[in-house]
């Protein structure tokens, strides 16, 4: 028995977080047991655990999910913890040691806050020397540095994480970091400095990129070096008017414009500083991740393109920035420009409006690795300019930013069209997720939308574990919605946005700590939240109040299934689905969450009472938006959509509207229509309520508009429009064009719950309990996946044999449970681990056409013949189109074929898209005799 990853609030070995009670967290691996018989918590001050402060004793009720610490922590101490655990088979283990270490807490600062003398536009670098008179034990910086900073202590960077203090909403909180810098002092002369550079709180930033200063106008510094010797005693070194400023070799530059840099520019004069007025009210021990370099990536061509340009192809969309080696002579200008893609072979970065996204360094003629500061890029291109003499790759280095989240989740299939649509939704989520959840990292934008968290939050949990990440997203949105009466804005942090807030945008208030507790299991996130998710719908229900009180959201501006594909206005981004009964729909679903919410906290009274408001709006809509025969008076993908997954449908009509949406499908000719609010449940939806091969067919789509249309144009990441790229490799002229905008690849969601089966359950949250439901399809030969969950690994993988058999492999984590169900079977068929289902000892129960069985910890192999043939077969049901692609099944059915498709074989097929044989004689008619002898002639012939 082994126990690992051991985290604290979800982060492993956290310094200087704002912990509140901290929860500890384990995994369970190599062991035959199945389930935890107790657990035992130490925590000491010493890593050898001889000075233990807290000890739970050996405990039956402990669980690995979330424990909470029952002490009162003390500033700036290091707290040294292991777990044991005892397993039903007598197996024990004691884990290695972890360790949090907390900030100042309520600790008074000795340092003041400290403003340069210069131009505001300036970026300044502050400093001072200090002297050390003995051996030093351990020293900790606790710094907050206004825009963004970067700290060195004798010439040497502070810490590995980029743009401290990172993105929040400055006018409520401000966060400092808390960096260990014992290694970088000396017994002696110091030196500290700290280079400040624009970023959200000062600095071009905002919509279109015409804001300004959001924030605040002026650098700042505040900072506390405490350094303890070896004999215990300690010194402060702080910020106060002994500190001085300099100008910095960082010339001008923000998020947006990129960089300018001057190696030769040396600063002569020293300046003074002054006492600031930030006061210290607002300060807060970090919540933010590291944004750290997660990958290093090679460019993998150099093009000349027929413009005369040099441009370095990095082959991924990929955000961070270029990192060079140069020895060029003094006085050179190097200038580095970044787009996402070519345009006729030449470069190009139009998409990013007016974001010049660029890096300009003057070199002072000696050898250097050279890197932007205060910004970052979203890019696959880059333009280099000024290069002296011949340009070698090797001299490049992409380096890849984002938050320090650990991945959890991958899927691979037969497919490899599909394995990279699933590479580009992860792409996507590294990008996106530099310390916000931001919609797309190149253009003037760079923002937290909220649309774009929620909708791609269940995708981000199963890729990695977020729980901090979105722990922060979460506090920062609380914090906005304090001064908007429950309002969430449509940006988080929401740049002084003062507009109302829109549906499915604002829902990220519910839905994102929802999902973050159905992967964590720890409630504390719902703890934290449930002021937001309440006051998100206590707005909502006022609203509806203030307008009639009619249990219906009819009222605001909202962005309505954005970028769909279904409008009756060519130039409308809203979609063709009523905004009013998205916006219901969404009052409908956040209402429960809250119920649920404050259920799982215990609150019955407030979850009875939403529970009665959203069944309310339930009734409202069922009488609003369906017809008394059960129809809905909207015929639209994602209407359909959302009635089904935010159960606002009658049950008596509940057949009625999903065969509604299958209708509605094929009248779409099996094409995908819906925007940013249907995606994300589309496919959930119709698999889970017997449509899988339909949501297959959308997957395995190749053309527009499909997932695998931006594949096969060679996309790396997920696009912002269905059709970003037209067909001939031009971009799409109607502008809010971003090649990295990960919505889209929520799919990824559908593809670990459908195709690899693997649901957490709100009954048992965190995976403790999960259903295993993989819905094979046999136009993929196999598929897998493994999510490393907060309950231990899962995986799930399928196969079909050439004799047609169902082969699958679970892989089921200690001191959990699976409810597998095997869809196909016939329970007296299944073999499982060697062995007759019936002499296994598993308990396996027949329903309807699948067989549910219980399975504990421990790794299954599982076969049987299905009910159901997985061996694709070409037959009078097999698309038209499909079959006119193979010149043998082409000469089979040409005789029966209408005369109508002699003349124009191509606009026929066109027209009536992947239409059956079988369908196309209801309106052609043809024997059925003959269909059935031209079923044994195609199901003979072998398929590609």
């Amino acid at each position: 028995m082994k126990i690992i990853r051991l985290k604290t609030n979800r982060i492993t070995n956290p310094l200087g977080f704002s912990l509140d009670k901290p929860r500890f967290s384990y995994v369970v691996t190599e062991t035959e047991a199945q389930r935890q018989s107790a657990a035992r918590y130490e925590v000491a001050l010493d890593i050898a655990f001889e000075s233990i402060i807290y000890d739970s004793g050996k405990r039956e009720d402990t669980d690995s999910l979330a424990f909470e610490l029952p002490i009162e922590l003390q500033p700036r101490t290091r707290y040294y913890w292991r777990v044991s655990v005892w397993a039903d088979n007598g197996d024990h283990a004691v884990s290695e040691n972890a360790w949090f270490e907390t900030a100042k807490l309520d600790e008074p600062w000795n340092g003041k806050w400290i403003v340069p003398e210069l131009d505001k536009d300036t970026h300044p670098v502050l400093s001072r020397s200090f002297e050390l008179t003995g051996a030093v034990a351990s020293a900790r910086a606790y710094v907050c540095g206004l825009g963004l900073y970067e700290m060195e202590v004798n010439g040497e960077k502070a810490g590995d994480e980029y743009f401290a203090p990172y993105f929040n909403a400055y006018q409520k909180w401000l966060q400092y970091q808390t960096y260990d810098v014992t290694a970088l002092l000396r017994n002696g002369a110091n030196q500290v400095s700290v280079s400040l550079g624009n970023g959200l709180y000062k600095g071009r930033f905002g919509f279109e990129g015409h804001a300004a200063e959001l924030y605040g106008k002026e650098f700042a510094l505040l900072c506390d070096i405490v350094v303890t010797y070896i004999d215990g005693s300690t010194v402060i070194i702080s910020s106060d008017d002994s500190w001085t400023a300099a100008k910095s070799k960082v010339m001008s530059g923000n998020l947006y414009d990129g960089e300018v840099y001057d190696a030769t520019f040396e600063s002569t004069q020293s300046f003074p500083v002054r006492e600031g007025d930030l006061g210290y009210e607002r300060l807060k021990a970090r919540l933010s991740l590291p944004v750290v370099i997660k990958q290093e990536l090679k460019p993998v061509e150099v093009i000349h393109t027929p413009a005369g340009e040099t441009v370095l192809d990095m082959g991924q969309n990929m955000v961070g920035w270029l990192q060079f080696h140069t020895h060029a002579p003094n006085g050179t200008v190097i200038r580095l420009q970044y787009g996402e893609v070519l345009q006729d072979g030449n470069f190009y970065r139009d998409n990013y409006r007016t974001a010049k996204a660029e890096y300009q360094y003057t070199s002072d003629g000696t050898g250097a690795v050279i890197r932007p500061y205060f910004t970052y890029y979203g890019f696959r291109y880059v333009k280099v300019e000024g290069w002296p003499g011949e340009l070698n790759s090797d001299d490049f280095t992409g380096c890849v930013l984002y938050s320090d989240l650990e991945e959890i989740g991958q899927i691979e299939t037969s497919n490899p069209l599909v394995n990279r649509l699933f590479q580009n939704a992860l792409w996507s989520q590294r990008g996106n997720f530099l310390d916000v959840p931001t919609d797309c990292p190149q253009r003037d934008e760079k923002m937290g939308w909220t649309g774009d968290a929620q909708v791609f939050s269940g995708t981000a949990c199963f890729n990695m574990d977020a729980y901090a990440f979105f722990r922060k997203y979460g506090y920062d949105m609380g914090q906005e919605q304090e001064e908007r009466g429950g309002a969430v804005p449509k940006v988080v942090p929401a740049i002084n946005l003062r507009e109302g807030s829109s549906s499915a945008w604002a829902d990220a208030a519910t839905i994102i700590p929802w999902n973050v507790y159905l992967h964590s299991g720890d409630k504390t996130i719902l703890d934290q939240q449930f002021e937001s998710m309440k006051g998100w719908v206590n707005y909502i229900i006022r609203a509806d109040e203030e307008s009639g009180g009619r249990r219906l959201w009819s009222v605001g501006f909202h962005f309505g299934d954005w970028l769909a594909l279904d409008s009756s206005d060519p130039d409308s981004s809203m979609g063709g689905t009523d905004i009013d009964f998205i916006a219901s729909a969404y009052y409908r679903h956040s209402s429960q969450l809250v119920a649920k919410a404050a259920r799982v906290l215990g609150n019955i009274e407030l979850a009875a009472y939403y529970e009665r408001i959203s069944d309310e709006v339930k009734a409202t809509i069922e009488n609003e938006f369906f017809s008394k025969n059960g129809r809905m008076t909207i015929n639209t993908q994602t209407a359909f959509t959302l009635a089904l997954y935010m159960d606002l449908v009658p049950d008596a009509f509940k057949t009625r509207i999903v065969e509604g949406l299958g209708n509605r499908l094929h009248m779409d000719r099996k094409l995908i229509k819906t925007g940013f609010v249907g995606t994300p449940y589309l496919s959930r939806v119709l698999s889970d309520h017997g449509y899988s091969d339909l949501a297959y067919t959308l997957l395995l789509n190749e053309d527009y508009p499909s997932w695998l249309y931006a594949v096969k144009l060679g996309a790396t990441t997920i696009w912002e429009r269905w059709n970003s790229i037209l067909p001939d490799g031009k971009m799409n002229p109607k502008g809010m064009n971003s090649l990295n905008h990960y919505a889209y690849g929520s799919i990824a969601e559908w593809m670990y719950r459908s195709i690899a089966g693997i649901n957490p359950t709100e009954d048992a949250p965190g995976f403790r309990r999960v259903v295993l439901a993989p819905q094979p399809d046999l136009r993929m030969k196999w598929a897998k996946a493994h999510v490393q969950s907060a309950a231990g690994l899962y995986e799930s993988e399928w196969r079909i044999s050439d004799e047609g058999h169902l082969i699958f492999r679970f892989v089921v984590p200690f001191n959990t449970t699976a409810d597998v169900r095997l869809p196909d079977s016939d329970i007296s068929t299944i073999v499982i681990n060697s062995q007759p289902l019936g002499s296994s000892g598993i308990l396996g129960v027949q329903e309807g056409d699948k067989t549910r069985l219980e399975l504990y910890s421990g790794t299954y192999e599982i076969h049987y013949l299905p009910t159901k043939d997985y061996i694709k077969r070409y037959s009078t049901s097999s698309p038209l189109v499909e079959l006119m692609r193979n010149e043998s099944a082409k000469a089979i059915i040409q005789p029966v074929l209408p005369r109508r498709m002699d003349h124009n074989p191509q606009d026929f097929l066109s027209a009536i898209g992947d239409t059956s044989l079988r369908q196309l004689s209801a309106y052609f008619p043809m024997d059925a005799a003959v269909l059935d002898q031209l079923d044994e002639q195609l199901n003979a012939l072998p398929v590609a």
